[in-house]
């Protein structure tokens, strides 16, 4: 008799214990949930108010191998009003300036903005006018905040990138100025 009542208390408190791990493993599947749900939201609004920073972590020339890059200082900050970018740039160039230092480096007032939303990511599309050359700027930007852009030129060959897109830092000194 004592022994069916310890199978019986053991039965139960493996029962207790496999109904708590599910019940734990549903609210952390919800919570997984839910940040991607906060983050698709926050990108769709960076996208939308066509504002954001991509930020390059590695670098496809055309026809050349993946490389990465080290210190995540490139950069394109898309804007409508001014767009600024600093990226590498490996591969062939057709005419590019003496002493110039390379990379894909212009400001300039976007045009041609298209905006297209898939299932799984956005599409978007922008031409930049530099003061030597004209970029065609394809972004395929996805819900979890990665994105890729190629990047075509007249004086250069295609290249793509894959990075992050975050909303722009503020800069301290305009804030300063909007405090009391």
């Amino acid at each position: 008799m004592k022994s069916r009542i310890s199978i019986l208390i053991l039965f139960l408190c493996a029962l207790n214990f496999s109904v708590s791990a599910q019940t734990e493993q549903k609210t952390k599947k919800e919570l997984k949930a839910e940040q991607e749900q906060k983050k698709q939201k926050e990108i769709e609004e960076l996208i939308e108010a066509k504002n954001f920073v991509f930020e390059a972590q590695k670098v496809t020339p055309q026809g050349g191998r993946l490389i990465f890059l080290d210190d995540y200082s490139h950069f394109l900050k898309f804007n409508t009003d001014k767009t600024i970018s600093d990226l590498p740039f490996f591969g062939r160039a057709y005419n590019v300036g003496y002493n110039s230092d390379g990379g894909i480096k212009f400001e300039g007032k976007p045009e041609n903005i298209k905006v297209s939303k898939k299932s799984k990511n956005i599409n978007f599309q922008a031409t930049v006018k530099g003061t030597n050359d004209s970029y065609d700027l394809f972004f395929r930007i996805f819900y979890n905040g990665t994105a890729t852009l190629t990047v075509n030129s007249i004086n250069r060959a295609p290249i793509n990138y894959d990075g992050i897109i975050s909303a722009p830092k503020v800069d301290e000194s305009k804030s300063e100025n909007l405090k009391p």
